[in-house]
């Protein structure tokens, strides 16, 4: 009898478990669609509202504003490292970052971005600690100095970024994908355009999921740009921050310049922030 009741036992475990790991994957497969969500909207086209939509969707958040209460969710350690962080040897001064609203997350945070984030704004709008988005682009600028030009690849399908892509190639000699990236460039030795790279830059792994699973095929390296909604896998070095905007984007692929050109001993003109920050035409 006790040999049949430790074999129920048993078999109501494994059962127990089997159900845990369909409903974590499911979660998985759902915060996955939420995310790639989230980075596909910005770049579909908007559509003109009318006076009154806009009237009511404002009116609308607004109250769902009053409703919600700012809940700062800052662990002991992130804020003992906000303390400790001298603000005196930043890349750029802090409101530069603010500014630029590099600082801003999305609503969808992700496990690998978790451990960056400060809070979580009244709206759901997850934000990053600015302190250690500086650290993270020290950390990006270093790594990427260990590479040769001609052996990095930089990617960048959100037209947001386009503009400060196109710069940042000109100035540092670093080839420059942002419409389209062609398909199998980096694997298809028949391709007449096939070339061999040594590092990729992807500015958003849902946008760029083709150049990275090349990059990751081919086991080059891979320098990611990973806004809340990311998933860093296959990221060698990450920089945070809001990938969606043009000023941050701007200044992010600023500070790779500047950074990689001071590196390189590159003699180059480079427009000063507020170029890279303002909107293209």
């Amino acid at each position: 009898m006790a040999d049949k009741e430790e074999k129920v036992e048993e078999e109501t475990n494994v059962k127990e478990e089997i159900q845990e790991i369909k409903e974590n994957s499911k979660e998985e497969k759902d915060l996955k669609k939420k995310a790639e969500a989230e980075s596909l909207a910005t770049e579909e086209p908007k559509k003109e509202l009318s006076l009154e939509e806009k009237k009511k969707i404002l009116l609308e958040k607004v109250k769902k504003l009053k409703s919600k209460v700012d809940v700062t969710e800052t662990s002991e350690e992130l804020k003992e490292q906000v303390k400790i962080k001298k603000r005196d040897d930043m890349l750029i001064p802090l409101d530069e970052y603010v500014k630029a609203g590099i600082y801003l997350g999305t609503k969808v945070v992700t496990p690998d971005m978790k451990p960056f984030i400060y809070r979580r704004r009244a709206d759901g709008l997850a934000i990053f600690n600015t302190d250690l988005i500086d650290e993270k682009i020290k950390e990006a600028i270093e790594y990427l100095n260990k590479f040769n030009a001609e052996d990095i690849v930089l990617v960048c399908k959100r037209q947001a970024g386009w503009k400060a892509a196109k710069m940042f190639s000109e100035l540092t000699g670093i080839r420059v994908f942002t419409k389209k990236y062609p398909a199998g460039i980096l694997t298809n030795t028949n391709l007449e355009d096939f070339f061999e790279n040594e590092l990729t830059i992807v500015t958003d792994s849902w946008l760029d999921k083709n150049a990275l699973k090349d990059t990751l095929n081919v086991k080059k390296k891979v320098l990611m740009i990973c806004d809340t909604n990311n998933f860093s896998k296959g990221a060698d070095k990450v920089i945070i921050g809001n990938n969606k905007h043009h000023k941050s984007l701007g200044v992010i692929f600023y500070l790779l310049t500047r950074g990689f050109c001071k590196a390189k001993k590159i003699n180059a003109n480079i427009p000063d922030l507020d170029w890279w920050v303002e909107e293209s035409n």
